[in-house]
């Protein structure tokens, strides 16, 4: 019998805890690899997007220019861009209330900036908990299907006057597939854990010097503007 259809056939004469164990794993395993999947293509669209609006920050634009087509496109540009719309929005909204004291100016497009910041970083760390727990659950849970498949196995055995390998065999491979498939559940999570934790700390440094490098441009602008006067370049 091919080893494919003994599997099948062990899990079948397993315990209903041994399969219901399983089973779990089996689902949690599809949908970890779902929200790997997705967590890949964010990540590409978020470099992208940041990738976009630096190029065209960097360009010389006016900043008024800018946060026009950032308030535009807000739902549809990356979060460096929400970022910069932020933190201007707030630095014009306290012009507006002819705030003219530089380093408030500067505070005020700071933490809107940074409030911003939090919301982005949140929602790129979206389903990294749960790959997180799959991976560090799962083997134990297979475990747990394990040590109960063995008991139910050497339950069974108590009841036969002569036990040799051939009688031992099938019941501790019926538990060992739930280690198994415990196993196949968690290295994926950890992996793909690892690797999002790892590209997100780099989207968030490059986040946060650029909210760095548009302060010290707003600074230089009020240092060299009237106190009437609006942002309009870098």
């Amino acid at each position: 019998m091919p080893q494919e259809l003994s599997i099948v056939q062990l899990l079948l004469n397993a315990s209903w805890v041994v399969q219901a164990v399983v089973v779990l794993l089996g689902l949690v395993s599809i949908i970890s690899w779902a929200a790997i999947i997705r967590k890949v293509f964010a990540l590409k669209r978020v470099n992208s997007h940041n990738e976009d609006f630096e190029r065209e920050f960097w360009s010389g634009a006016n900043l008024n220019d800018l946060y026009a087509a950032a308030a535009q496109s807000a739902r549809h540009g990356g979060p460096m861009e929400r970022i910069f719309a932020s933190g201007m929005r707030e630095y014009q909204k306290l012009r507006e209330r002819r705030i003219t004291d530089n380093g408030s100016l500067l505070d005020g497009a700071r933490r809107a900036m940074r409030a911003s910041f939090q919301r982005e970083l949140d929602a790129l760390e979206t389903n990294l908990s749960f790959l997180g727990t799959v991976g560090s659950v799962s083997p134990y849970v297979g475990l747990f299907g394990t040590v109960w498949g063995i008991m139910h196995a050497f339950t069974g055995l108590a009841a036969l006057a002569q036990v040799t390998l051939a009688t031992v065999a099938p019941g501790i491979a019926e538990a060992l597939v739930a280690t198994a498939i415990g196993l196949f559940a968690a290295i994926p999570a950890v992996v793909a854990y690892n690797r999002f934790a790892t590209d997100i700390d780099r989207v968030a440094n490059r986040m946060e010097t650029f909210m760095e490098e548009f302060s010290n441009i707003l600074q230089r602008n009020l240092g060299q503007q009237a106190p009437h006067a609006t942002a309009s370049g870098h």
